[in-house]
């Protein structure tokens, strides 16, 4: 039972994975979301049996002789694909028949990538963190310049009727109101909008790696693994490159100046950044092989003053934040032992 024409574009515009077998479990339809599932295209799967597909699916042995009305459904389903690759789903496998009395037609199969899930629960978070903390950086800089300013005018003013040999004081006083000001402004951020253009991803990531190399030792060896036919993104050039730098500059931190950063970039396809899908969208990776972030630590790392290092401000990563979200992009992260990869997505540009 092939599936209709309309019912192909419906599923077409989902953003869950969708497979259409017919009654002897052969693949007959399937959308771009599943492609992404599988990491093949639909052109390599057409007609293929569900048992080639997912080999070891205990969901599918006994659907040839399947009567059951109602779904199957089965939660966290951890599946080795054809391709290689694992992952974890959502799946529910429906019959599709004329009545209930007859042997199924067809079977729809819907699958939830997991991981993907986890992610965009976890992007809301972040935003809803990003806000909070905005809002209260914003109330508690407002409290802090007035006095400030008072502090430092009042300085001022003294210094004016001292000789200059006894304004050793009043000038350091001046000197930490300016510095100050000078981290609350950074704490809140940037204030200005982006001013996006076409830019290549490949040159701004050069320049990154080439600073980067200036400014650590020996000790950290940085290495790329970029994909050279990546089209360009829109974002604000000067943004984008200072929200890379700082992640990489945390990450070498992290490393204590001994280990390897890893920068590699990836085209992704079905990509949800925000509360739209994207057809495709680049993934830039800022990989290390530190000791790794402690879990606890995890969830709050993007949190303004929120560091792990002693002599860190815990700003570099509350402003790459808000800069990447500024420019329609995501950051995110994950942490183990050996291996902390923070990973930027960007809509291409002209999809």
């Amino acid at each position: 039972m092939p599936l209709p024409d309309l019912a192909q574009k419906m599923i077409d515009h989902q953003t869950t994975a969708v497979f259409w077998f017919d009654p002897q479990l052969c693949l007959q339809a399937i959308n771009p979301a599943g492609e992404s599932l599988l990491k093949l295209s639909a052109n390599q799967v057409y007609g293929a049996h569900a048992h080639q597909l997912f080999p070891d699916c205990e969901c599918f042995p006994h659907l040839g002789t399947f009567h059951q009305p109602d779904p199957v459904i089965e939660h966290g389903l951890r599946l080795t694909l054809s391709s290689g690759h694992s992952v974890t789903v959502d799946c529910s496998i429906t019959p599709v028949r004329h009545s209930s009395k007859t042997a199924p037609e067809a079977f729809l199969v819907e699958m939830v990538n997991v991981v993907q899930q986890l992610r965009l629960s976890r992007e809301e978070n972040q935003m809803l963190q990003r806000q909070t903390a905005q809002n209260i950086l914003r109330g508690l800089a407002h409290e802090i310049k007035n006095p400030l300013g008072g502090l430092r005018g009042a300085a001022q003013l003294l210094a004016r009727e001292l000789p200059l040999e006894q304004r050793e004081y009043t000038d350091i006083i001046i000197g930490e109101a300016d510095r100050l000001q000078t981290l609350l402004d950074r704490m809140l951020g940037p204030r200005t909008p982006p001013h996006k253009e076409s830019l290549n991803v490949y040159q701004v990531l050069c320049r990154v790696r080439q600073l980067v190399e200036s400014e650590v030792g020996t000790g950290i060896l940085v290495v790329s693994d970029f994909d050279p036919s990546i089209p360009d993104i829109y974002v604000d050039p000067d943004q984008f490159h200072q929200a890379l730098l700082n992640i990489a500059r945390n990450a070498v931190q992290a490393m204590q100046n001994q280990g390897e950063l890893l920068l590699r970039t990836r085209v992704e396809r079905r990509v949800v950044l925000g509360h739209r899908q994207h057809k495709m969208a680049v993934r830039i990776d800022v990989q290390d092989n530190g000791p790794g972030i402690p879990e606890g630590m995890l969830e709050q790392i993007f949190y303004p003053m929120v560091t792990g290092r002693a002599d860190g401000t815990g700003l570099g990563l509350s402003i790459a934040q808000t800069l990447v979200h500024q420019n329609d992009g995501l950051i995110s992260c994950s942490s183990e032992p050996g291996k902390t990869v923070f990973s930027v997505w960007f809509p291409l540009h002209g999809e």
